[in-house]
């Protein structure tokens, strides 16, 4: 088993600290930058921040989708989200750049083996970059409209 993972950034003209904010909250931002890809989405507990709890169906292709359970935690500028249903972790870095700020998200998991974990390897990161692309822009777009 390897490890699959996808990167995206995207630079964001707020303040760092008020994306962190709108990165954390899962109660009223998520909703609003979320793509076609994600449904069934509602918070189980919490709302802002670490110890929230998230659960969202991802459809990441026609045939492939994702029951998840995101547990959340906060480190320094970084969210958290770790899924209580796979080894999928996702992390929201914030970063000063210049007068506003860039927003990393990655997303890693344990991949299979074999052929079928090749192909996942190779082709996997490139759907799950366009979601998150997708994602990001929506962030970018909400945050920029509230500054």
């Amino acid at each position: 088993m390897a490890r699959v993972s996808a990167t995206s950034t995207v630079l964001v003209n707020a303040a760092p600290d008020a994306v962190l904010a709108a990165v954390a909250d899962y109660q009223k931002v998520r909703p609003e930058i979320l793509t076609d890809n994600y449904s069934n989405y509602r918070v189980l507990s919490g709302g802002e921040g670490a110890g929230t709890v998230a659960a969202w169906k991802l459809q990441a292709t026609k045939s492939r989708s994702r029951e998840v359970e995101a547990r959340v935690d906060v480190a320094g500028k970084t969210v958290i989200e770790k899924d209580a249903n796979s080894s999928l972790v996702t992390n929201w870095t914030v970063a000063p750049a210049g007068t506003g700020c860039t927003v990393t998200v990655k997303t890693s998991w344990d991949g299979a083996g074999g052929v079928k974990g090749f192909f996942e390897k190779t082709f996997a990161p490139l759907g799950l970059r366009k979601i998150q692309d997708g994602v990001l822009a929506k962030l970018k777009t909400v945050v920029e409209q509230q500054a």
